[in-house]
């Protein structure tokens, strides 16, 4: 059989090994050469040089915290009719409070029967409301344009009659839902 590597190795170093016995309190004599090379490398880092890593690690961060802040703020703010004109204002405040409580109207006549118009209608109010979005970012890059501003109003007059021809919609469904079940009641 071949001898294994190993032994083989061994075989090799053969005489070659220190097989004395080490002197008396070879233990200790290590240890306090130990303990003597711990010192000096303890008292070598203590008279090294300040350590600026953690400060470095804090500014940058600092830094790039401010950074991320003062972008956030410098972003421009769109202009809308409230900040035309106090009577723009107004009629602002006058549409965006029909609208709301168009969609409330809206929400409560919410039926198997009305579910898909209303829907529909819901659908084409977000895209009135992505083009008034766009007309504001065109209202702040002209300044007060007053084709932009009519354009605007006409979006909120648009989204309002929307809502009053579903709900009229609406109307019209429920009663003839009322018609049919009545006649099916008299014959």
């Amino acid at each position: 059989m071949k001898k294994d590597i190993i032994d083989q190795l061994f075989d090799d170093l053969k005489g070659e090994f220190n097989v004395n016995a080490p002197k008396q309190n070879h233990e200790l004599r290590f240890l306090d050469k130990l303990k003597a090379t711990d010192l000096s490398v303890g008292t070598s880092k203590k008279s090294s040089r300040f350590n600026w890593k953690p400060f470095l690690a804090f500014a940058a961060c600092f830094v790039i915290c401010l950074s991320v802040f003062t972008a956030l703020n410098t972003t421009t703010d769109e202009m809308d009719l409230a900040s035309v004109s106090p009577e723009l204002s107004k009629t602002q405040d006058f549409f965006t409070a029909t609208l709301e409580t168009e969609l409330k109207k809206l929400n409560n006549e919410r039926s198997p029967l009305t579910e898909q118009i209303i829907k529909d209608a819901l659908t084409q109010i977000k895209l009135l409301e992505k083009e008034y979005k766009n007309l504001k970012t065109n209202l702040t890059e002209s300044g007060n344009d007053q084709r932009i501003i009519y354009a605007m109003i006409t979006n909120f007059q648009n989204r309002i009659d929307i809502l009053n021809i579903v709900l009229e919609e609406i109307e019209t469904i429920k009663n003839l839902k009322t018609t049919i079940n009545d006649t099916k009641n008299t014959i």
